[in-house]
């Protein structure tokens, strides 16, 4: 087995901490290789709040996964979510030296660089900077300036923004995990990777990815990424309200949510009850269905009016930027029945569950592709592109592939110049960017 082509995704949750082994198979397929699954212990909402437990949590994941396929795990891409995440809209410009030349992949590494250098607010720094359309000499709505003459390139830019302390924490356990960070990615950004096809995000759509700790939600229009945003709310929130209203311990609620659990209060009889064993020689409890799923009802309604609040935010209503496709739901939290009829009726747009199988090899097993594991596959593909990236030096790519790539790889931990005509100039640069990013998490710990 070829140790060089397989790619890691390590998806640290509020729930669970998921690693996963996966390469790509001679279709161009993403063959998932070995899965590995541990409870997150150390994390709140999606940020890391107890170093120990989550080194401990990755350390029991990665062993799993390597257990499980057989092969060492070395470097893996992490994503990044939590209720520090935001996102804003900004345009730049350079101005080109020689107008005669066509512009070329530097000239738009140089304007990315320039947003990288934006100032930010005191402990935040810049995980992706990804170009929405460009302008050449003022003319607009260009997809992609590359080889075009001009003397003048703007773009707008969607930058997302976290902290630095979060970024740093994380880079932090998965080093004393002892493995090495080959890049940091926005989970919504990984789990549209791995549950939308293209076509819907030209069409444009919203990915809906509720997690345990956090709702994270990406836009697409006209195949490019336009919004993104992390909701501090997520299933946990759920099986909470459930526990306070049934006066049960947490397992038995999520128990219950899991099994019983449903969005839409319509659907049980009165009469259907579910009976909980007493704490230690107590009475029994007996809890109706109708009641629970009231609980669930009302707090889903709340996550779901604020993510549609964010949809409204980015300019649904415009009839330019509609939202054709609708929307797709997927994380663990998409599994809740009858959760997709609920989000039709409140949001009056289209509603599919997103499996993460649209890049999956046909064979994987089914728990694979359970939404659960959305943003763990999206996050192998990550790590699948930079890594060809980085072998192949003198490639062909196609124009909206640039674009994408672009906007997923910035300098989240990926490499920025990704074509070049001289292979020895990209490897240096890519040593400098990489003898960077050690310096900036040796200065973490």
């Amino acid at each position: 087995m070829e140790h060089e082509n397989i790619a890691v995704g390590l998806d640290i949750g509020t729930t669970k901490i998921v690693a996963m082994i996966g390469k790509k198979n001679e279709y161009g397929k993403v063959e998932i290789l070995g899965i590995g699954k541990s409870k997150s212990l150390g994390v709140h909402r999606g940020v890391v709040n107890n170093i120990t437990q989550t080194i401990q949590s990755i350390q029991q994941a990665v062993t799993d996964a390597e257990t499980s396929s057989g092969l060492k795990i070395a470097d893996v891409v992490v994503g990044i979510a939590g209720q520090h995440i935001r996102s804003l809209q900004h345009s730049d410009y350079i101005t080109r030296a020689d107008s005669d030349e066509v512009i070329d992949e530097a000239d738009i590494d140089r304007l990315c660089n320039q947003v990288h250098k934006l100032v930010m607010l005191p402990g935040e720094e810049i995980i992706h900077v990804l170009p929405q359309d460009f302008k050449v000499d003022g003319q607009g709505e260009i997809k992609e300036p590359i080889g075009m003459y001009g003397g003048r390139l703007e773009a707008n830019f969607h930058v997302v923004v976290g902290q630095v302390a979060s970024i740093k924490n994380i880079g932090r356990c998965v080093k004393s995990s002892g493995l090495e960070l080959s890049g940091i990615t926005l989970e919504p950004l990984a789990s549209a990777n791995a549950v939308l096809s293209q076509e819907e995000k030209e069409a444009g759509v919203a990915l809906i990815d509720i997690g345990g700790g956090t709702t994270d939600l990406a836009i697409f229009k006209d195949g490019i990424i336009r919004h993104t945003a992390v909701i501090p709310f997520g299933g946990n929130i759920i099986t909470e309200d459930i526990k306070e209203g049934c006066s049960i311990i947490e397992k038995q609620a999520e128990l219950l949510k899991v099994k019983f659990g449903s969005a839409w209060p319509g659907e049980n009889r009165d009469n259907e009850i579910v009976s909980i064993p007493g704490l230690r020689g107590r009475e029994p409890k007996e809890i109706t269905l109708k009641n629970l799923s009231k609980i669930i009802h009302a707090r889903v309604i709340e996550i779901v009016e604020q993510v549609y609040l964010e949809i409204k935010n980015y300019g649904h209503e415009d009839p330019k930027k509609k939202l054709i496709a609708g929307i797709v739901l997927t994380g663990g939290g998409a599994q809740l029945n009858h959760l997709k009829q609920l989000v039709e009726y409140i949001t009056g747009m289209d509603t599919r569950i997103g499996y993460p199988n649209e890049h999956l090899a046909g064979d994987s097993d089914a728990e694979t592709t359970s939404p659960l594991y959305a943003t763990a596959v999206g996050l192998v593909m990550n790590s699948i592109e930079s890594k060809e990236k980085l072998q192949n030096n003198d490639f062909v790519v196609t124009d909206e592939e640039v674009l994408e790539e672009t906007s997923t790889l910035q300098e989240s931990g990926e490499i920025q110049t990704q074509i070049q005509e001289k292979p020895k100039e990209k490897v240096k640069f890519f040593d400098k960017w990489a003898e960077k990013f050690k310096e900036f998490l040796d200065n973490a710990e």
